[in-house]
C-alpha cells in the first residue's frame, strides 16, 4: 500500500503540472511493478477519474478552462471511450505496448515541432470538436491514457491554443474519457477497484501541488519539461517493446 500511495502521489503531481490524465507514466511504472498489462490499463483509467477531476475543478477556480470548447470534445470523448473496454479485448498485451508506444512517439513529436505561441486561436466547428473527441476518447481509453497526451499537442500545434489553456483543456477532457473508460473497462473485468482507489486518492495531494507549480513556471520551461517527460516514457517503451520484449 505505501508504494501504492507515494505511486499515486508522484502520478497526481505530473498529471496537475502537465495536464495529463496520469495514464502515460502510470501504465509503464505498474507494469514495471509486474502487473499484467490489461490489469494496469484498468488501474490507470480509475486514477484519472480522481485525479482529473480534481484538477479541472482547480484548474476551473483559476479561470484557465474554455468549458464550452472543452465539454464538445468531452462529450465525443466519453462516446469514444465507452468501446474502450472491448476493444482493449480485442488486442494481446504486446499490441497494446505497441500501441501505446505509438502514442507517445506521437505526442513527443507535435510538442517538439510546434513550439511557436500563437495571438489569434483559430476557431472550428463543433462536428471537428466532437469528433476529434470521440476518435481521442476511443483510441486513448483502449491502451489507459486520459487522452489528453494527444490532444494538447493537438490544441497547440493545430488550433493554437495557448499552452497552458490547453493543458487545462486536455486534463478536463480527461474527465469525460475516464468516466466512460471506467464504465467499460469495469463491463469486461479489467479493473482492480482496491489498487485503483489507492492510487486514485493518493493522486489528489500530487494534482493540488502539481497545479500549483503549473502556475509559477514559465511556458517555455514547461514546454521543455514536457518534451522530456514524454522522451523519457517513449525510451522506457521503445526498450520494454522491443529490447525487453
Amino acid at each position: 500500500m505505501i508504494e501504492l500511495i507515494f505511486l499515486g502521489s508522484f502520478v497526481g503531481l505530473l498529471s496537475g503540472f502537465f495536464g495529463i490524465g496520469g495514464g502515460t507514466i502510470l501504465v509503464p511504472l505498474l507494469l514495471m511493478l509486474g502487473y499484467e498489462t490489461k490489469i494496469a490499463i484498468g488501474i490507470s483509467v480509475v486514477q484519472m477519474v480522481f485525479s482529473s477531476a480534481f484538477g479541472s475543478y482547480l484548474n476551473n477556480k483559476k479561470g484557465l478552462l474554455d468549458v464550452p470548447m472543452v465539454v464538445i470534445i468531452g462529450v465525443g470523448g466519453f462516446i469514444g471511450a465507452l468501446l474502450s473496454g472491448f476493444i482493449t479485448s480485442s488486442f494481446n498485451d504486446d499490441t497494446l505496448e505497441f500501441i501505446f508506444l505509438s502514442f507517445a512517439i506521437f505526442a513527443l513529436i507535435r510538442m517538439f515541432f510546434k513550439s511557436k505561441e500563437y495571438r489569434e486561436q483559430i476557431e472550428v466547428s463543433k462536428l471537428v470538436l466532437l469528433t476529434i473527441g470521440i476518435l481521442l476518447g476511443a483510441m486513448s481509453m483502449t491502451i489507459g491514457v486520459g487522452g489528453s497526451i494527444i490532444l494538447v499537442p493537438i490544441l497547440v500545434g493545430f488550433l493554437h491554443v495557448p499552452l497552458k489553456k490547453a493543458i487545462s483543456a486536455g486534463l478536463f477532457f480527461v474527465v469525460f474519457s475516464s468516466v466512460a473508460g471506467l464504465i467499460s473497462h469495469a463491463i469486461v473485468g479489467h479493473v482492480d477497484y482496491e489498487s485503483g482507489v489507492i492510487i486514485g486518492l493518493a493522486s489528489l495531494i500530487g494534482v493540488y501541488v502539481g497545479i500549483h507549480l503549473k502556475d509559477k513556471v514559465g511556458t517555455v520551461l514547461q514546454r521543455r519539461l514536457l518534451v522530456g517527460f514524454y522522451l523519457l516514457v517513449v525510451l522506457y517503451l521503445i526498450y520494454r517493446v522491443f529490447i525487453n520484449g
